[in-house]
């Protein structure tokens, strides 16, 4: 995927080269378009690979009156998270040199746990604890799911990398528009926030600290 948004960026500009060398009125019109940066965005995005075990608790889960059993268990599982910006809240505003880029934060875009990872091997129950059944493991796979999503969503470190990676493929775009039309464009980032009402622009987050899931760029 990388290799991707790399060729794309690169048919950009031959597509800027040349519309320069074919025409100069083209070259007057040429500027950052909202679809492409979009597009951009939608190629932009960053897989993270979990592991990681979720526990089930019921109480009374089994027996009559006073002699009953709680049920305990453990799930191990492994999932997939795609961290990335929401591109249909991407738009840009360009007077002269100045291009104006309205951009959201970057959040979970997609959460899947992998079914794959799920064997007998995977539930863990707990000493003395009651049966577990089929409807269990279904209510477990629902938590996991969950737990997954809960856990990127917390995870401030790897959403300031994927959003770092957006506005710098984006950046890059723009630079390559500026070099074929002559111009140095400067940049003004404007963020959305999660109600989508736009919040102080500031420069792009930094992505900081160490973190456990194993983040690979698509």
């Amino acid at each position: 995927m990388k290799k991707t948004i790399l060729f794309f960026l690169a048919g950009v500009l031959m597509l800027c080269t040349a519309s320069c060398g074919n025409s100069n009125t083209a070259s007057v019109h040429l500027e950052p378009k909202t679809s492409q940066m979009k597009a951009i965005c939608e190629l932009a995005v960053m897989d993270c690979y979990y592991h990681n075990v979720a526990k089930f608790e019921e109480e009374n889960a089994e027996g009559i009156l006073w002699w009953q059993k709680d049920k305990h268990f453990w799930i191990e599982y492994s999932g997939v998270v795609t961290l990335g910006i929401d591109a249909s809240l991407v738009s840009v505003d360009v007077k002269d040199t100045e291009v104006t880029i309205t951009i959201p934060q970057a959040t979970v875009l997609t959460c899947t746990v992998d079914s794959a990872s799920l064997s007998e091997d995977s539930f863990i129950v707990e000493q003395g604890s009651a049966k577990v059944d089929a409807d269990d493991e279904i209510v477990a796979f629902a938590a996991a799911q969950a737990q997954l999503k809960e856990n990127a969503s917390s995870d401030t470190a790897l959403l300031a990398s994927a959003q770092q990676r957006a506005q710098t493929l984006l950046e890059d775009y723009i630079t390559n528009i500026g070099n074929a039309v002559g111009k140095e464009y400067s940049i003004k980032w404007v963020y959305l926030n999660t109600e989508e009402t736009e919040v102080e622009a500031s420069p792009a987050p930094s992505a900081t600290g160490t973190v456990e899931p194993t983040p690979t760029p698509n």
